[in-house]
């Protein structure tokens, strides 16, 4: 039994000795979005540890040291989603910090 003549046999042979060998679209993984949450000078550290526990599901420990990373730089990473995902995210930060009458910005960017 020849392994290269099984091969042939069962890709396919284009009557010239030459294999033909089927080939498929690879699908493209869907582009990935940050989450970013900003920093300004009036929401309280503990509503945005709140926020990082309540929406994106950290841990207190984890919520406690991204929000001091927004603090002292400005702005961090909090997630990366795909893009129905970021927007569902930063739209249900931004309606819970104006309900409850915070400033706090949090967009998503293109990874």
């Amino acid at each position: 039994m020849k392994w290269p003549m099984m091969m042939a046999d069962r890709i396919g042979d284009d009557s010239d000795g030459h294999v033909v060998v089927d080939t498929r679209p690879r699908t493209k993984r869907p582009p990935l979005y940050k989450v970013l949450l900003l920093n300004d000078d009036y929401t309280p550290m503990e509503f945005v540890v709140l926020i990082l526990e309540q929406f994106f599901h950290k841990t207190h420990a984890e919520a406690f040291e991204i929000m001091l990373t927004v603090h002292k730089k400005g702005v961090a990473v909090v997630g990366v989603y795909s893009h129905e995902i970021a927007e569902t995210k930063v739209a249900q930060v931004m309606d819970f910090a104006r309900k409850h009458q915070h400033p706090l910005q949090c967009t998503m960017e293109k990874e």
